[in-house]
């Protein structure tokens, strides 16, 4: 089946980008990352205006993405 794609505006990547028909998508690896508060803001324009913030980077989880199963 043919897909329909609109405009497309992409910034930056580190992956791979799919277009088109897909069988299969899955997460090859995972990571985790913290960032404080508008530090994932992404755009072509991002004004942020913050005060105090502070990040909770306590995680009692032991897998939060399994990839147990993933080819």
């Amino acid at each position: 089946m043919p897909a329909v794609v609109g405009a497309v505006n992409i910034n930056s990547n580190s992956g791979t980008v799919n277009f088109g028909d897909t069988l299969n998508i899955s997460p090859k690896n995972a990571s985790k990352s913290f960032s404080g508060s508008g530090g994932g803001n992404t755009g072509n324009v991002v004004n942020t205006i913050n005060g105090a913030n502070a990040t909770n980077t306590l995680d009692p989880n032991i897998v939060d993405q399994p990839l147990v199963g993933n080819i």
